[in-house]
């Protein structure tokens, strides 16, 4: 048995069991932020209450806050250490999830260290590749201070299998596979969005920060029209760069569905998403995809059984390609993802708190 085998069979006899247990999940990132994350979290704590369990998200909105520098939408905790320490002591879990490294992240895990408990981790966010991107700082510093925070717990969830093994070949150990899930009700082919503008529409939907890599997308030699949906820091700067292209500003529910549906390829040009829940979204929707060939898109491309979209590492490529996807394998790929199914892998990931 090797040591990822070991550690794997551990995980399971450790994980949580199938009576109500009292779960608190830890989080830098939760509402009023929208993002993959936060969707992620709230949606799998709904489907643990229906399974009985008592789950508590504790993020940021219960501390004093400053915004986060060069993102002022993200607010960060300030010294939150001794409030959550009450907070987890009143709760008293059964399991400890730690969903994100912020300082919220940090004084979790410090609390659990302290008390030698045990806990999981998850790496929802390539942490080093945002910072690099944002002020320069070299990747390598970040991902040594990434194997430290993780590297305490009892398992690190990641959404692919791409990521674990790229993961593990940095040096980070006890990585667990826990996919994602889509709302099947909310996102559909029917109604569209017409838009009345020249087709194909090549649409992105999601954050407009620079991250995700937007303009790679914008300056594409494509036919047809480019539409933007959503909001972000990089917003204004894209609006005055590319007047040609449809920026519709942030759309939630019905209205963001119909936008997805409404397009004939939506184009995602991020090279540093861990997964992409906006890809799950959009092919729900019936809406080929395009991608780089990277981690996200590849994994979830790679499953269907029919043609639902295109990754390349040229990215024109990938969006022409993808318009010769069908529409109706998009849906039918889309419904192999179900959010009860996330949940309870993610349960199953749980380690007892005193689990050492």
């Amino acid at each position: 048995m090797t040591e990822q085998e070991r550690d794997e069979h551990r995980a399971r006899l450790l994980a949580v069991g199938p009576l109500p247990a009292r779960i608190m999940i830890v989080s830098d990132a939760w509402r009023p932020q929208v993002n993959g994350v936060v969707r992620t979290l709230e949606t799998v704590a709904l489907e643990l209450r229906a399974l009985g369990h008592t789950v508590d998200v504790v993020g940021p909105d219960r501390f004093t806050t400053l915004p986060c520098p060069t993102y002022p939408d993200i607010r960060l905790s300030l010294f939150p250490r001794r409030r959550l320490n009450r907070i987890i002591e009143a709760f008293a879990p059964d399991a400890l999830h730690i969903a994100t490294e912020g300082p919220l992240g940090l004084a979790a895990r410090a609390w659990a260290k302290k008390r030698g408990c045990a806990f999981t981790t998850a790496f929802h966010t390539r942490f080093p590749e945002y910072v690099q991107a944002r002020i320069g700082l070299p990747t390598g510093l970040a991902y040594r201070f990434l194997r430290r925070f993780h590297g305490s717990g009892q398992g690190m969830m990641v959404a692919t299998q791409s990521l674990r093994e790229e993961l593990a070949g940095r040096g980070f150990k006890y990585v667990r596979t826990w996919s994602r899930g889509v709302d099947l009700d909310l996102f559909k082919p029917q109604p569209a969005e017409t838009w009345n503008l020249p087709r194909p529409i090549f649409a992105y939907v999601g954050r407009v920060a620079v991250e995700k890599n937007i303009r790679a997308f914008l300056d594409l030699d494509l036919p047809g029209s480019k539409v933007v949906v959503g909001g972000g820091p990089q917003l204004a700067n894209l609006q005055r760069d590319y007047p040609a292209v449809t920026f519709t500003g942030p759309r939630y529910g019905a209205a963001l569905a119909q936008a997805y549906a409404g397009a004939d390829v939506f184009v995602f040009p991020s090279r540093t998403d861990t997964f992409g829940l906006v890809i799950l979204e959009s092919l729900a929707c019936g809406t080929p995809v395009a991608a780089y060939n990277v981690t996200g898109p590849k994994d979830v491309l790679a499953q269907a059984a029919g043609p639902i979209g295109a990754v390349d590492d040229d990215l024109r490529t990938a969006a022409l390609n993808a318009l010769n996807a069908n529409r109706s394998a998009c849906r039918a790929h889309a419904e192999r993802f179900s959010w009860r199914a996330c949940a309870e892998t993610f349960l199953s990931h749980l380690v007892p708190l005193g689990g050492h």
